[in-house]
Formats: C-alpha cells, structure tokens, sequence
C-alpha cells in the first residue's frame, strides 16, 4: 500500500521532494549535454582538418582537446541524469532533455554559424511545450526496495520481447544499413543511438535506485544483477557515444540534436511504461493529454528538420540580389 499512498500524496500534495531533485538535476543535466554537442563538433571539425574525419572511421579527434572538453561536459551531464533517473521515474526526467535542443542550437548559430531560421526557433519552442505538457501529467514514481524487483521487471516476457526487438534493430542498421546509408541518411546514425539509449536508460535507472538504496543503508552491490545492469549500460553507451560522433560529424548539429532527442525520448517512455508499467494508475484522459505532447514535440522536431532546407532561403537568394544590383549600381556612378 505504500506506492499508492506515496502517488496519492504526489497528486494531492504537488511534486515530491524526490521528483524535485530529479527535476533540478535533469535540467542541471541538459545545460551540460546541451553545451557538449557544440563543443565536440568544434573538436571533430578541428581534428577534420589533420586527419580522416569521424564520419568516415576516423580517430584522430581522441588527441583534440577540445572534443575531450566536449566529453568531460557530456560526462558531467550524464551523471547529472543518472542521478536524477534515481529520484524521478523516466517519464519526469527524460522530456526534459527538450532543453539541451535549445541549448545546442542556439549555439550552434552563434558559434558555429549554423543558420537556425525562424521556424527552427519555433519548433524548439514547440519541443519544450510538447515536453511540459507531458511533465505536467507524468505518473508518481513506484517505491522499489530492491534492485532485484528492478531484475524481476525487466525479465517479464513484455519487456524481454521489447529488448530483443531492440536489440535485433540495432544489429540490423549496424551490420546492413550503416555501410550503405548512413553517410546520406540522418535517421541511421540517430535510429542506432536512440534504439539502444533506451535500454541504457532502464539499466542507468535501475543501477542509480541500487546506488540510492546502497547510500541509505540497504547494500544492493552483492547483488549480481546491479552488475548485470552495469554491464548493459558499459555496453550500450560506448556505442552510442561512437555513432553519435558520426551523425555529429557528417550532419548539422541543429538537425542531429532534436531529432535524436525526440527518438530517444519516445523509445525510452515506450520501454518504462512496457518495464515499469508507468500508465497503469493514470486514466485515459492523462495518458491521452501526454500523447498530445508527444505530438507537438514531434511537430516541432519536423520544423527543426526542415530548416536544414533553408541554409539558400528565398530570403537569402534575394539579399544577395540586392547586393549584386547595389554593386553594379556602384560602377554605373563611377563610370
């Protein structure tokens, strides 16, 4: 009875102290992934220049420094998130990464000059709005008292079919899409990542509600399966940071960065309701009202999409007629 009474007192009571630290370290989190896509992309462009880049199987931005200041930065906002996955169910924390698209394209604008037109302005502000509505309606996280409960959740049949689809994916994109596609298609390199970010997810979360029970008193360490989780998460991440590098490398970060947030996002609340069971005390109209911010983050992410289609706008093309005319202008006088 405890979980239902500890919901009922979230709903009644507004937010937990547990989901506002979770809340405080998901955003704390975004600031540093947000900042990180920017400054690796300045490392790979920099390491472009001495060796093969990143994009075709390149190595040499692991001597760049500025690619490691990147990381450390992505680093420190990973722990951010793992830590706040242990106060807040995913579901609370995941949508917020809707700030590090902000982040990361407006300083790709101004620092990389990489154009953000207008309507990616709007569709930034769409994937925040989609995100608050869905934070807003989010279901109260369920109390767990062992990571073995953790263990029992994710080897039920729904969820083991959920993972082996998964799995089988990212072997497929890897093994046949990738060599023929994935220099032309942004969705292979962001479809590998985001497809296994999702398993990463369920294991970062139930790896910080083992650390969470282990700091206050109860040991989950002698437990096999929080190193299981371990082991998935070692497993799944350094796969992910290697063909993030390459969609950061061979496409616009502006592009990259929501696009993968989205795909990410969705994949992991379909594995915490599939694992977690998170929509099992919410009613229709909440789960339906969460849907809409999934659409809206989706609107926004198309506009975001679109406008790597407006780098020669209309608008462009017309101010350099205008300068072209004003030059000819110019020698005509002098003439």
């Amino acid at each position: 009875m405890a979980a239902p009474a500890s919901a009922a007192a979230g709903r009644g009571g507004g937010m937990s102290s547990d989901n506002a630290k979770g809340l405080v370290l998901a955003v704390s989190s975004s600031a540093f992934i947000g900042a990180s896509f920017i400054v690796k992309k300045m490392g790979l462009r920099r390491a472009a220049d001495s060796g093969v880049r990143a994009g075709y199987g390149g190595f040499s931005y692991l001597v760049e420094p500025l690619w490691w200041i990147g990381m450390i930065s992505m680093i420190v906002g990973e722990i951010a998130n793992f830590a706040a996955y242990a106060f807040a169910p995913a579901i609370l924390v995941t949508p917020l990464g809707a700030l590090s698209i902000i982040i990361s394209a407006v300083l790709a604008h101004a620092i990389l000059q990489e154009k953000l037109h207008i309507f990616g302005i709007l569709g930034c502000v769409l994937c925040v709005v989609g995100s608050i509505t869905i934070v807003l309606h989010a279901p109260q996280e369920r109390d767990i008292n062992s990571v073995k409960e953790v263990w029992d959740l994710a080897t039920e049949p729904a969820f083991l079919c959920y993972a082996a689809i998964i799995v089988a994916a990212a072997l497929v994109l890897i093994y046949f899409v990738v060599p023929h596609h994935g220099q032309t298609n942004i969705m292979v390199y962001i479809g590998v990542c985001s497809l296994l970010g999702s398993l990463t997810v369920m294991s970062v979360r139930a790896l910080g509600i083992a650390l969470k029970l282990t700091f206050s008193g109860t040991n989950q360490l002698f437990y096999p399966q929080t190193w299981a989780f371990a082991l998935i998460v070692a497993t799944c991440v350094s796969t992910q940071i290697n063909y993030l590098n390459k969609a950061l490398d061979t496409f616009n970060t502006a592009v990259v960065s929501p696009i993968y947030y989205v795909m990410f996002t969705s994949l992991t609340i379909i594995a915490s309701v599939i694992m977690f069971k998170d929509w099992d005390h919410q009613n229709p109209t909440q789960i339906v009202t969460e849907m809409c911010g999934f659409l809206t983050i989706l609107s926004g992410t198309f506009l975001l999409h679109k406008t790597k289609d407006m780098a020669d706008s209309p608008g462009q093309s017309f101010s350099t007629e205008r300068l072209k005319h004003a030059s000819l202008d110019a020698v005509t006088s002098q003439g």
